[in-house]
């Protein structure tokens, strides 16, 4: 989820450099195990790791009772991360207890 692939998909993104992703990512509430290289909040929900902006979308548009999306780890053929060699894989849809 990379912030230019973010932003030219038309999100407005105001990027922060933290020392520490994990004390972030465990002060947002979203479990060490699901996550990744990259965590937002956007609208209220976190967004940790490579998730595709049309996933982010619906996630805004359907406004499920959730934490957040995250796609764990730094996946080939993710957002972000493409190859020649992608990977498949869905963006996990995360609960408020993990």
């Amino acid at each position: 989820m990379g912030c230019e692939h973010v932003r030219q998909n038309g999100f407005d993104v105001k990027a922060h450099d933290v020392e520490d992703v994990s004390a972030m990512r465990q002060k947002l509430g979203m479990p060490d195990r699901l996550g990744s290289c990259h965590i937002a909040k956007i609208a209220g929900y976190v967004v940790d790791g490579h998730v595709p902006t049309a996933d982010i979308q619906r996630l805004l548009k359907e406004k499920p009772k959730a934490l957040g999306l995250s796609v764990p780890s730094m996946l080939p053929g993710s957002s972000g991360m493409e190859s020649s060699k992608p990977i498949p894989y869905q963006p996990l849809l995360v609960q408020a207890d993990g």
